[in-house]
């Protein structure tokens, strides 16, 4: 169990790791402004990829046939016709995408972004069918390879470009090797079925995650959209950044809480088990947002220095803060997981409103002239609040104790104030360290289950 855990994380970790990699390097490659620009192209995917999504990939691992060909050959179908639909609305949208973010003259760049989700609809679903098996080999290696190429890519490409084009053009070649990839690690031979009722049964099972994913476009893409369209480009490319350095570690951490806990909740017929890994699965949540806060607060601004160097210094003092908007985020994420194992896949829906309800609000303050610092505040009030309510959510729809999780959930917010103030003088950081340290490792010892998972450990070992 640990084994398999620690190749999730790893695999996962190394995948996100060469497209933050990546990223970092063209933004270093390329003026900031072209970088702003080329930060417009993953908000204009993300539109299209977030509205569309149906929630095959995890409809496979917890549907009781999920290992029949048939049922995967639908879903591969259905997966198909979802990428043709995709690509045809974003081609259409390029021309409105282009004139709210001020860009008109990019409106055939934004036309070539429509061909991810078509190509996407021709991923082998073998990748995600073998999780059921515990079997994850498969999947990593579709995410590594693909973008462990685009990353070497870049430096022909910059040489060539030289500027926003190197971003299109690079995540491009990663969505065409993403398929060719999951293809050749399948055990199974690729094809379609174009069935009535499993088609109906996904959306059935799929219509929650879907309006989820419409509200997932709004908090993690929402604040970009409405910063570069009323601030500028070059103000949207600082701001990416920190999203970027934050959020990477954050999805990371969310996807492979989600591999690992998914096909183990889901196959717990045992009502005790059940309630034991739902606490530790939310546990885990609480400590994958308290790791990523520690790290960005320790290795943020050197990060920043060593590779982007001054022209994104503003950066600096950004990352504290926006690191407790997305240790909230991957907090939320496991009762998310807990529901979703249940075949609830509402849960996540409802608490994301919270955080979409302040991007009205986001655009008031930035009309009215604020800045970044607003922003981040209204962020991080939606997404405490959206934390608050999937925590609610388990305990009304599953019935599950909060309990255990209270004293941590105390700590991890004491910590996260700390992280989130600015600090300049030398000796008060280093106090400060020490009580994030200090924080950190009380808010680990006060989680109960993995308290007992790591003594089980210890016990094996000696």
């Amino acid at each position: 169990m640990f084994r398999t855990a620690l190749l999730i994380l790893s695999g996962n970790a190394i995948t996100s790791l060469l497209s933050l990699a990546r990223n970092l390097v063209i933004a270093r490659l390329i003026p900031v402004g072209d970088y702003g620009i080329a930060a417009t192209f993953a908000i204009a995917m993300s539109l299209i990829e977030m509205i569309s999504a149906m929630g095959l990939q995890q409809q496979i691992v917890q549907a009781k046939e999920g290992d029949d060909d048939r049922f995967q050959a639908a879903l591969q179908g259905f997966q198909a016709l979802r990428g043709l639909l995709s690509g045809v609305i974003l081609f259409a949208a390029a021309g409105p995408i282009a004139d709210f973010m001020n860009l008109p003259d990019l409106v055939w760049a934004y036309r070539l972004v429509a061909l991810i989700p078509l190509l996407n609809g021709f991923v082998h679903f073998d990748v995600y069918r073998l999780n059921r098996h515990m079997r994850f080999g498969p999947m990593i290696l579709s995410g590594l390879v693909p973008v462990a190429i685009s990353l070497i890519a870049v430096w022909p490409l910059a040489l060539w470009f030289g500027d926003y084009r190197v971003m299109l053009y690079a995540i491009m070649i990663q969505a065409v090797l993403t398929v060719a990839v999951s293809h050749l690690v399948a055990e199974r031979r690729f094809r379609m079925v174009f069935d009535r009722a499993i088609m109906g049964r996904s959306l059935a099972f799929g219509w929650p995650l879907l309006i989820n994913n419409v509200l997932l476009f709004g908090v993690f893409q929402g604040d970009r959209l409405l910063v570069g369209r009323e601030l500028g480009v070059e103000v949207l490319a600082i701001f990416s950044i920190g999203v970027m350095l934050t959020l990477t570690p954050t999805l990371v951490m969310a996807k492979s809480m989600q591999n690992f806990f998914l096909p183990l909740l889901s196959k717990a017929g045992d009502p005790v088990r059940f309630a034991r890994l739902a606490t530790m699965t939310m546990q885990v949540a609480l400590l994958n947002g308290t790791v990523m806060m520690v790290g960005v607060f320790l290795l943020g601004k050197p990060l920043v220095e060593l590779i982007l160097g001054l022209k994104y210094a503003e950066v600096i003092p950004l990352l504290g803060a926006l690191s407790v908007i997305q240790a909230l985020r991957v907090a939320k994420s496991g009762g998310a997981v807990v529901a979703l194992a249940r075949g609830q896949t509402g849960n996540a829906m409802i608490s994301n409103l919270c955080r979409v309800a302040t991007l009205p609000l986001i655009w008031i303050a930035l009309v009215r002239g604020d800045g970044l610092w607003v922003v981040i505040g209204l962020a991080i009030c939606g997404e405490l609040a959206g934390y608050a309510v999937s925590l609610i959510l388990v305990r009304w729809r599953l019935d599950q104790r909060l309990g255990p999780l209270v004293p941590s959930m105390v700590v991890g917010g004491l910590l996260a104030a700390l992280v989130a103030l600015p600090g300049s003088e030398r000796l008060a950081w280093e106090l400060r360290t020490a009580l994030v340290l200090g924080l950190a490792l009380l808010q680990v010892l006060l989680m109960s289950e993995l308290r007992r998972l790591g003594l089980r450990v210890l016990g094996r070992l000696r």
